[in-house]
């Protein structure tokens, strides 16, 4: 905001910015960093947008790098003795990078982007391997070779090149769930225009000023919009909207004549007189009976503890040696390779 405020040279301009905090890199390793959705300028208090100008990076980097280090003091995190040493580091080990940019009216691009900052820590399309000992094989997003860790510059030294890591059961594991917010926590952050505390200050405004401002009657678009647009937000079928959206399938749509299906009713587990009711009644030419196969099965019940018969012994078996398939077979290819190796007779032209 205070970048904003110094370019545009108004103290009462207010940006907008969501912000989505990931805790996770390329191979599920601990790599917290921010990824924001930042207006290209800032709004007036009569709702004006402002269009910023070109800045330069590092002003970005700079209020970044104070407000962190300002909210570590705070806390009691270190000093300012060691904020000014770090002051004085050639790699401060903050980055900003604004490379992207979406034209106006983009909302395919933007959507993209909102979906790639709540993306899963983890993708099970990148689990290559499950071995016989439970070790998993996770690849990087891109194929070829890496250094995790990345440099932080040209003069610094990365980490391994590598574009998969491997894990024990445990350890992959631990990776995983250490991505897991803790209770009440929330990732998706808003601030500035977009944030609640502004958009209920605007709410009291447009009620107060009711009478006085002309305000947009929404009701004639909203009358317009027909299923195909989707659902108003908070209506009972946003579920279907969401699922449409991700499986690119309408749950909603019937899979016979393709017409535009409705929810009736909901049934529980607890009303299995009248699935079976509603399943009898369903006949068909090769059913006389309907539907109906039988009751339902239901969760088991509880029981008593296994014996000691029954119970699985705890004692590790003795290892076993098993063989690799893919050595195996490179070391037959080898061992062929040396059997149809031939020797050959050359002749020296000058000893001739």
């Amino acid at each position: 905001m205070e970048v904003y405020r110094q370019e545009l040279k108004r103290r009462d301009v207010i940006p907008g910015m969501v912000a989505g905090i990931q805790t996770f890199g390329e191979l599920v390793n601990f790599h917290p960093h921010i990824h924001a959705i930042a207006t290209d300028g800032a709004f007036t208090p009569d709702g004006t947008f402002l269009c910023l100008p070109r800045i330069d990076k590092q002003l970005l980097l700079t209020a970044w790098q104070n407000k962190v280090l300002e909210l570590f003091v705070a806390v009691g995190k270190i000093d300012p003795e060691t904020v000014d040493q770090m002051r004085s580091w050639p790699h401060s080990g903050f980055s900003v990078d604004d490379s992207v940019y979406l034209v106006p009216g983009d909302t395919a691009g933007l959507r993209r982007l909102a979906e790639y900052i709540l993306r899963c820590p983890f993708s099970l399309a990148r689990v290559v391997r499950l071995t016989d000992d439970g070790s998993v094989i996770y690849r990087a997003e891109k194929d070829h070779y890496r250094c995790f860790p990345g440099p932080a510059s040209a003069d610094l030294r990365g980490g391994p090149k590598r574009n998969f890591q491997v894990f024990s059961a445990l350890d992959f594991l631990a990776e995983v769930t250490q991505h897991i917010p803790n209770k009440g926590e929330h990732l998706v952050r808003y601030y500035g225009w977009y944030s609640h505390r502004q958009r209920g200050i605007r709410e009291q405004l447009r009620s107060a000023g009711e009478a006085e401002r002309p305000t947009i009657d929404r009701s004639a678009l909203d009358a317009q919009k027909s299923a195909a647009d989707g659902p108003r937000p908070g209506s009972i079928s946003t579920w279907a909207m969401l699922i449409k959206r991700v499986y690119e399938v309408d749950p909603l749509e019937c899979p016979c004549c393709g017409g535009q299906m409705k929810i009736v009713s909901f049934i529980e587990r607890c009303q299995a007189d009248v699935i079976e009711r509603i399943l009898r009644g369903h006949q068909s030419a090769a059913m006389v009976g309907g539907l109906w196969e039988g009751p339902l099965r239901t969760n088991a019940g509880p029981r008593a503890p296994p014996d000691g018969a029954q119970r699985v012994s705890t004692v590790p078996p003795d290892p076993q040696l098993v063989p690799d398939v893919e050595f195996l077979e490179f070391e037959y290819r080898q061992s062929l390779a040396e059997t149809t190796r031939e020797l050959q007779l050359v002749l020296d032209p000058d000893f001739l």
